[in-house]
């Protein structure tokens, strides 16, 4: 089992590269073994590309090996015709009969089918060798498909004493006051590029004027979404700039090229209909950077999976509060002068 534990990690950590690129596939990485020593490897890139398993077989410089060796992979082989072939059926026309996985695909459309089919044709099949480290690898993924939602991050920046911005009249006319430091900066601007949608409520629009893309990072930058009950946010925002935006909204109003607005009831719980929209929409994950009364709406609701929360150097005299939150710290470490901490929710 540690052998096989020791390939399976190199699979988790190719699978690793497709961050952020791979939407909305999983990622997926492979590695192909003879006598204990990998001869090709592989993860899958990018959605409608060749898959983990096919690069892998593709980098076996002697294919005459394939017969005698194992391909490990993190997640079941597809069974199905999409962008791409099978990969079950490419693994069984090369002829390996030895076939190591990290976890079964929740997507219906494989969902144990990879295996079944693998199986059927003879091979030696594996299943659940660092289940769980794979399972959160794509915990994205998982999470879209069996609770039929995104994955909700949520993240905030807090002072010292606890404050996430200061007095209303301290704000007012003013630049944004920076909580935190640049390399923190940029940590949140690489989260960005790593997440599907990213949402704020109107009054930080209002108040900030936020662009929400990623600038300080090489990536796409997310989908805004952006709740404006009445549409009170100045269309020549920063927020509809370079870029798409979602306004979920109770103001009918049409669509354009890159602003979609789609209604909801505001009168009830918006947090489920978010998720609704958003998992309508294809939207794996969601960040959730709004205010306050935001934040703690989706804490309070338990819709969320896990937070960062940064705690700058600095204090306010008085101010909005910071949300407040029950969950397991998971980690904490330091961005020059801010603490990042890493909760994660006790109940998921």
């Amino acid at each position: 089992m540690k052998v096989q534990e020791k390939f399976m990690s190199r699979c988790i950590q190719l699978a690793k590269n497709g961050l952020g690129t791979t939407y909305p596939n999983p990622m997926v990485g492979s590695v192909i073994v003879h006598n204990e020593t990998i001869i090709g490897e592989g993860w899958h890139r990018k959605a409608g590309e060749p898959h983990a398993e096919v690069n892998a077989i593709r980098s076996v410089s002697d294919e005459a090996l394939l017969s005698e060796a194992t391909i490990y992979v993190s997640l079941e082989p597809c069974s199905h015709f999409g962008k791409t072939p099978p990969c079950s059926d490419l693994i069984i026309s090369k002829g390996i009969t030895k076939i190591v996985i990290g976890s079964t695909d929740p997507n219906p459309q494989v969902a144990g089918r990879g295996i079944k089919k693998l199986m059927e044709a003879g091979c030696e099949v594996v299943v659940g060798v660092l289940e769980e480290e794979c399972f959160d690898l794509n915990r994205r993924f998982f999470t879209f498909h069996t609770k039929k939602r995104p994955y909700i991050v949520l993240k905030w920046a807090q002072t010292q004493n606890g404050f996430i911005a200061p007095e209303k009249s301290v704000r007012e006319g003013t630049e944004p006051y920076w909580i935190t430091g640049s390399q923190a900066r940029q940590w949140v601007h690489k989260q960005r590029a790593e997440e599907q949608a990213i949402l704020v409520g109107t009054q930080t629009v209002l108040d900030d004027n936020p662009s929400l893309t990623v600038r300080d990072w090489k990536g796409t930058s997310p989908l805004r979404v952006i709740l404006d009950r009445t549409l009170r946010i100045p269309e020549d925002f920063n927020i509809f700039k370079n870029g798409k935006t979602l306004v979920l909204t109770e103001v009918e109003k049409a669509s354009t090229e890159t602003i979609a607005y789609e209604k909801i009831d505001f009168s009830k719980a918006f947090v489920n209909q978010v998720c609704e929209v958003l998992h309508q929409r294809d939207i794996q994950s969601l960040i959730v950077e709004g205010g306050r009364h935001t934040l703690q709406t989706f804490l309070d609701e338990g819709m969320w999976d896990e937070a960062y929360v940064f705690i700058g150097n600095s204090t306010f005299e008085g101010g909005v509060k910071a949300p407040e939150w029950k969950g397991s710290l998971h980690s904490k470490k330091h961005l020059e002068n801010d603490l990042l901490l890493h909760i994660k929710n006790n109940a998921h």
